[in-house]
């Protein structure tokens, strides 16, 4: 077995997956093939990112916070040092040139060397006389390289054939011909090496620290990614922390979107590539969750009356039930006739429940935690907040239960 592993040295997740992907492998007796690409020439093919910038430069000011928060925890978690370099992202064009004319069993070695360089030394590896020095040839050397054909070639061709596998940012891996994007989706890679491979854990459960924990969970019926995260979220907190009180939160995700100046329908907003790889990784996570997944077709749903209703009956039993309406049964819970339906089978009398959601103090309810979540700095569902601390996304459930564990004090 064999995974290609697409790079560029300016990528901190790419950074991560590097160091990581090796034991990887090692694992599960598959060999790498490291494949350099240039990160700008994906961004231009494969999305709409500007020349010479960072996916970060593109996004809203809370989802920068977010990745801004995240980037270190998860450099922490991988037991990385590493410091953010002045002037990132620094041009990394002739670095994978260099990388990309390098043989392949020299690659690997050059390749953490120059990771290193960038990431933890703060060197600038647009300048050749710094990867001279760092490739241990002459400066003449590199010069003459990084200006050839062949390399110029080299790095086209891989970029392109990254491109034309779906990628459309780095680190993506493939394996038997299907794409895997992200540092945290190596667990994924993994197991499509043959390997029963999970979301790392850096603490076992359960945790006994008091006061014990709130977890508040903010959803919204209409996003995918948090009916996963339901089908999941009781387990995680109970397993990680029996104390821990959990909060179901519903907000409106399109009011949240146009408050922090996100897309509206933000999945129609990016590339074909990004927008395929989306629907793979849903349906991925769905198979590891075991969690029954049909996409609606009637996205995007309208869920402000079911919202409501869960807050004028704030059960887990009714808001499984919206959930597996919406995501395994393919109902829209946005028609008032279906919801009724929906609130009938589940055990509740859909008059009383809609009655009760249709009162002024459960509207004024849903949009006080709509707003609380801007002032909370949420930029989606499902997101999670414990001791303070926010998380976004279904994929950070590893470390929410890592935060539930976690003695006071410790690395999470």
């Amino acid at each position: 077995r064999s995974v290609t592993f697409y790079y560029d040295v300016v990528c901190p997740y790419a950074f991560m997956a590097s160091r990581a992907i090796e034991a990887m492998a090692k694992r599960a007796g598959a060999t790498i093939s490291w494949r350099p690409v240039l990160l700008g020439g994906i961004y231009r093919e494969a999305s709409t990112i500007p020349k010479d910038a960072s996916a970060t430069d593109t996004m809203p000011v809370a989802r920068k916070a977010i990745a801004a928060a995240d980037l270190p925890l998860q450099m922490s978690r991988a037991g990385l040092s590493w410091a953010m370099p002045a002037g990132h992202p620094i041009r990394t064009l002739l670095a994978q040139r260099l990388l990309a004319a390098t043989p392949d069993s020299s690659r690997p070695q050059l390749t953490h060397k120059l990771f290193a360089a960038y990431w933890q030394e703060g060197r600038d590896v647009a300048d050749t006389s710094v990867l001279a020095s760092i490739a241990g040839v002459p400066k003449a050397s590199v010069d003459a390289t990084v200006q050839s054909e062949a390399a110029k070639a080299q790095l086209a061709a891989w970029t392109s054939e990254a491109i034309a596998a779906g990628a459309f940012g780095v680190p993506s891996f493939v394996v038997d011909n299907s794409l895997y994007w992200g540092a945290d989706r190596l667990f994924f890679v993994e197991r499509a090496l043959g390997r029963d491979a999970h979301p790392p854990r850096l603490h076992a459960g359960p945790g006994t620290r008091t006061p014990a924990p709130t977890v508040k969970f903010y959803y919204d019926f209409s996003s995918p990614y948090a009916y996963l995260a339901s089908t999941q979220i009781e387990r995680v907190v109970r397993e990680a922390h029996p104390g821990a009180t959990l909060v179901w939160t519903p907000i409106l995700l399109g009011a949240l979107f146009k408050a922090v100046g996100t897309p509206l329908v933000p999945i129609k907003a990016v590339s074909e590539a990004r927008r395929q790889w989306g629907f793979q990784d849903i349906h991925m996570w769905a198979k590891y969750w075991n969690a029954p997944l049909q996409f609606t077709s009637h996205f995007p749903l309208r869920t402000v009356t079911p919202l409501r209703a869960a807050i004028a009956c704030p059960e887990p039993k009714l808001i499984h039930a919206l959930f597996r309406a919406a995501w395994e049964q393919d109902r829209n819970i946005g028609e008032e006739a279906v919801l009724r339906e929906v609130l009938a089978e589940a055990g509740y009398d859909p008059a009383a429940v809609l009655a009760a959601a249709a009162s002024d103090g459960v509207k004024a309810t849903l949009k006080a935690n709509t707003d609380q979540a801007v002032a909370d700095g949420l930029c989606g569902v499902p997101s999670f907040q414990v001791d303070g601390q926010l998380l976004w996304g279904q994929d950070r459930l590893n470390v929410l239960a890592d935060i539930l564990c976690a003695p006071a004090g410790s690395k999470l």
